[in-house]
């Protein structure tokens, strides 16, 4: 059956099937190829989009304007909203899609970019929020096809470190999702939830997935076989108070060749979805380095600086996948 997105929001890959993720990284492939030709795309000529972000950004925010820009449409970048100031989310959102085709938000609240999506009346795309972030996983998937030489349902992701957040979420859904081996290796109170760990084990037995949680002790059982080493920062945006609690609890869970070489696959790769705690060449870095005495954090520089890392092909891939799902839902293709 052919796959139509048209007018579809983007708010957690719960609500697509594989074969409509598939579309988007197949699309998002072709999208690829043409930017490397130089092709001038016009599949977003006369849509307009505004971007509302509550979180801070480097990659969200560039993909999103550089992918509408690449196929021909217009952005506003929205700062200084009255949205749940002075004016309801719904009020706002009914404003928004008077005059814009899409809605991109990135924040803290994933019932506010529900409820923007419930009044708009256009689709809107979740650019993170502390529950979910989908278009980070289309491009994580995207490079494991590009640098994993075997089909997905044939990978196994490690992720390593706090397993409950945003990104331990989305990736175990992306994985039961494209029938891919997802394992988390963390201390079991930062598991995902029952709730959600439940929902995708459901959704594994119709795809072939396999959904595991380790800690530090079965570490080796985790890591053999791997065919991608995942981490993320320790502590999330919002909870910057806990970084004593943090790195107490995952120090042991840093990403060091040590942990690469117990994967036994030579062809392991190193994914990370930005920014890293890789050195001390930071603000906080080197606060964590008076204070703590760690060079590093998630991840050792020396994994983060070798062949094995793929954090800016991973990187680059939020515009072309982010472009994809523009293009899907709004554009004129």
């Amino acid at each position: 059956m052919p796959v139509n997105l048209k007018g579809r929001s983007f708010l957690t890959l719960k609500d697509f099937t594989s074969e409509e993720i598939r579309y988007l990284l197949d699309l998002s492939k072709d999208l690829k190829a043409k930017k490397r030709a130089g092709i001038r795309g016009d599949l977003l000529d006369r849509r307009n989009i505004v971007i509302i972000f509550d979180k801070t950004s480097t990659r969200t925010r560039c993909s999103f304007e550089t992918a509408c820009w690449d196929e021909g449409g217009n952005v506003t970048f929205l700062t200084n909203s009255q949205m749940g100031k002075k004016e309801s989310v719904e009020d706002t959102a009914k404003v928004l899609g008077r005059m814009y085709d899409g809605i991109e938000y990135r924040g803290f609240s994933q019932k506010l970019v529900e409820e923007l999506a419930k009044y708009s009346g256009v689709p809107v795309w979740n650019g993170l929020t502390d529950d979910y972030h989908p278009t980070q996983i289309l491009a994580d998937i995207l490079t494991l096809e590009e640098n994993v030489k075997k089909p997905l349902n044939h990978c196994k992701l490690v992720y390593c470190g706090d397993a409950r957040n945003n990104m331990g979420n989305s990736l175990m859904i992306g994985c039961a999702k494209m029938g891919m081996s997802f394992v988390a290796l963390a201390p079991k109170e930062l598991w995902p939830s029952e709730k959600l760990t439940k929902e995708m084990k459901e959704v594994a037995k119709s795809t072939g997935a396999k959904i595991e949680f380790y800690s530090i002790e079965d570490a080796d059982k985790a890591l053999k076989g791997a065919d991608a080493l995942y981490t993320d920062v320790w502590v999330s945006m919002g909870e910057e108070a806990k970084f004593d609690e943090r790195i107490k609890q995952l120090k042991d869970y840093s990403v060091t060749m040590d942990f690469m070489k117990k994967t036994q696959n030579p062809d392991c790769i190193f994914l990370h979805c930005l920014p890293a705690f890789h050195d001390t060449e930071t603000e906080i870095g080197k606060e964590i380095e008076k204070k703590y005495g760690l060079k590093h954090m998630e991840v050792s520089d020396e994994v983060y600086r070798s062949p094995k890392s793929k954090v800016f092909d991973e990187a680059e891939n939020r515009l072309h996948t982010i472009k994809a799902v523009m293009v899907a839902t709004i554009g004129r293709q």
